[in-house]
């Protein structure tokens, strides 16, 4: 599996999945979460309403993922993932990292080849960029050890800003 770091607009990349920072209702929000809503098109909406409607009445639960058709993305799929809000006091690491871990399980299933995630709990949702880049590279590395045979070629780290991608940078380059 190939990780590739990068600043820029996730809503343009040209992979398989791109993942949503969703908030719990799925409904949309501001950041990631909106630039992929409005990228999307209101059939994205309308998608994650019906999974409101039916497996999903009570909301995604923070650090579940799940996914839906990409409509009017260039990639085919968008995983959903709700991160903890350490500003509402969700400060457990381990449901950041399940975020990560959880989207890849969801790309595998729908037989993605690559993925691009946003970091997933940054921003508004408090974690620090190499908090972030720490659990989602613990997560990589934990799903590539428990399945060696995942379809998944190319993992994408698609950062909007220089400070996070240089986060991302530093962690990827620490050694484990």
């Amino acid at each position: 599996m190939r990780i590739r770091i990068l600043q820029g607009d996730i809503t343009t990349r040209p992979v398989d999945a791109i993942v949503n920072a969703a908030n719990s209702t799925l409904l949309g929000g501001g950041g990631v979460d909106g630039a992929i809503h409005r990228a999307a098109g209101p059939e994205l909406l309308a998608a994650c309403q019906e999974l409101r409607a039916t497996d999903l009445p009570h909301g995604l639960p923070v650090g579940a993922a799940v996914a839906t058709p990409g409509f009017r993305l260039a990639a085919r799929w968008v995983i959903h993932t709700v991160g903890p809000n350490r500003h509402a006091g969700q400060t457990n690491r381990a449901l950041l990292v399940s975020c990560f871990s959880e989207s890849l399980r969801v790309a595998d299933s729908v037989a993605a080849g690559s993925v691009a995630f946003p970091a997933v709990g940054g921003g508004v949702y408090g974690w620090g960029g190499r908090q972030v880049a720490e659990a989602a590279f613990d997560a990589v590395n934990g799903f590539t050890a428990s399945h060696p045979d995942n379809g998944l070629e190319l993992v994408e780290f698609v950062l909007f800003s220089r400070e996070l991608e240089d986060a991302f940078n530093a962690e990827w380059e620490r050694p484990r």
